[in-house]
């Protein structure tokens, strides 16, 4: 009898490192890459732009290696004030992806560049009280919008119900534009509303605690979630 095909989902996981267990984080990342996650999503806070501290260039250059064995992408997430000044640091330690906050960026096109120039690729969020026009003039610049669906600084939290609303209403932007950027959306991802998230028009999803918390393994748990997403795909 000839070996089933597992049928893998176009929309790609991230799986945030923020909810994982530090004492194992290694072990943990090296657990979601091989179920199938191609993105590890790195959220940097400061305990100023949102009210918790995490981590730093470091610990994106001791993931860089484990992150290249298998030919996945480092999305790093500032979270922070000023993030321009940390730029290079997070290039030279290995990023992928960087995104900034316009909430936290006045000069936010020359931002946008200079990650660019520093050869990562750019990417540009809001906070769930952030209206989409904020969005506008920095689209075209960039290679990923991310759309936070809970307040940022902590894991665990529970979606907010109007940012489907507001995953469709940027698909339209992009796709007006004609733009090629990811759309990720981060915060209460499930197994519950990952289909509706997808079917909004996001192709990026961070998810912590549902990967890296409750009684499935980290397996089982992307399994779930690509199970989800397949059937938003097929709808």
């Amino acid at each position: 009898m000839p070996t089933p095909v597992l049928t893998m989902p176009s929309v790609k996981l991230a799986p945030s490192i923020l909810s994982a267990d530090f004492l194992r984080l290694g072990e943990q990342v090296e657990a979601a890459l091989v179920a199938g996650a191609q993105y590890v999503h790195v959220d940097v806070m400061d305990g100023l732009f949102v009210p918790n501290i995490t981590i730093g260039p470091l610990a994106v250059r001791a993931l860089r290696p484990l992150v290249d064995k298998y030919g996945a992408m480092l999305d790093v997430h500032l979270m922070i004030e000023r993030p321009a000044r940390y730029v290079a640091d997070f290039a030279k330690a290995g990023a992928d992806i960087l995104t900034v906050h316009v909430e936290a960026c006045p000069h936010l096109h020359r931002t946008v560049q200079s990650i660019r120039e520093a050869g990562v690729r750019p990417g540009v969020t809001l906070n769930p009280a952030t209206q989409l026009v904020a969005l506008e003039e920095i689209l075209p610049e960039v290679d990923l919008v991310l759309v936070m669906s809970v307040n940022p600084g902590f894991g665990g939290q529970t979606y907010i119900a109007s940012s489907t609303e507001k995953i469709l209403r940027l698909r339209g932007m992009l796709d007006a534009l004609g733009s090629t950027a990811e759309l990720e959306v981060d915060g209460g991802i499930t197994t519950g509303n990952a289909a509706e998230i997808v079917a909004a028009g996001a192709n990026l999803l961070v998810a912590g605690s549902a990967i890296f918390g409750g009684p499935r393994t980290i397996a089982e748990s992307i399994g779930a979630l690509q199970k989800a997403i397949l059937k938003a795909e097929h709808i």
